[in-house]
């Protein structure tokens, strides 16, 4: 597998490398942005429902990866080699891919928790205890955490070089990470799949219900919340996952398809806007209330 001549210290081409800064230095100013400004936004709901809970546990999600993010902005600012050792460099690449899934399995279960309560047309779902969100928080921080951490040190059995990070591809080699990449894949766009069936069902059952109307009807505009965070997971999800089928069937061939993968992976970081998007109005009040400026 060749390396392009323009390679630098990162293994990268400097037009990817300089793409690759681009992006995260961009994520990490307004992914902070955004997490500040739910945060606050959180703070004037007093019920305990099932989507505080996702939109909490995705704060947590996205907060927890941007602080990796310097650590990636200054590798590949720097262009020298990496200084932190490689487990750490696993922490970091892990991260990336933690968040990425994380967000996805949040964003699933507040999307199923409003079908269910549009369908059943009662009061919004609540915990009733925040033991019982803490539990199902930690239960799914474990199962993803606890099933990345293993392929995350098996990846890295085959990467000795420790003075650059983040290229643990080798272990693509092996038939069973391979279709392990295959599964996870599939899964993700199959899961989008199904939710995206449901909305469309939804939406026309709106449609349908109010008639003319229907532009009127809060059911609609709520519908259309749904619309936006699916679009979220579309447009940084579904890209990656359909790329990295690609990806780990050819893996070996170019350099230049390892370099592709890295900026479809840093699309995925993309996400850390999600709250700005779904809750725009809302992200105006509270900018207006603060007298940050006006907001039309």
């Amino acid at each position: 597998m060749s390396i392009n001549n323009t390679a630098n210290q990162t293994g990268l081409p400097e037009d990817f490398k300089i793409a690759l800064l681009v992006l995260y230095i961009f994520i990490f100013l307004f992914g902070t942005l955004n997490v500040i400004l739910m945060s606050c936004m959180l703070q004037s709901q007093r019920h305990l429902s099932f989507t505080k809970v996702s939109v909490i546990n995705l704060i947590a999600v996205h907060s927890i990866f941007l602080l990796t993010l310097p650590f990636r902005i200054y590798y590949y600012a720097s262009n020298k080699d990496w200084i932190l050792g490689m487990y750490f460099c696993k922490i970091v690449s892990l991260m990336i891919h933690a968040h990425m899934y994380l967000a996805f399995i949040f964003y699933a279960f507040l999307l199923i928790v409003r079908y269910v309560e549009h369908s059943s047309q009662r009061h919004k779902l609540e915990f009733h205890r925040i033991l019982h969100a803490t539990i199902a928080s930690t239960t799914v921080w474990l199962i993803i955490f606890g099933s990345m951490f293993p392929v995350t040190i098996y990846y890295g059995k085959m990467q000795n070089d420790s003075t650059q990070c983040f290229h643990f591809g080798k272990a693509l080699e092996q038939p069973s990470v391979k279709i392990f990449n295959y599964g996870t894949c599939t899964l993700v766009i199959l899961v989008w799949s199904v939710l995206a069936f449901f909305q469309v069902y939804f939406l026309l059952y709106v449609s349908k219900t109010f008639g003319k109307a229907t532009c009127q009807r809060q059911e609609f505009w709520a519908q259309l919340k749904n619309v936006v965070f699916l679009s979220v997971m579309f447009f940084c999800f579904v890209p990656y996952q359909g790329f990295r089928v690609y990806y780990v069937s050819e893996y070996g061939k170019t350099a230049e398809i390892h370099h592709i993968n890295e900026v479809f992976l840093a699309v995925t970081a993309f996400s850390c806007f999600d709250m700005i998007v779904f809750a725009g109005r809302d992200v105006c009040k509270l900018i207006n209330s603060r007298g940050w400026f006006n907001c039309l």
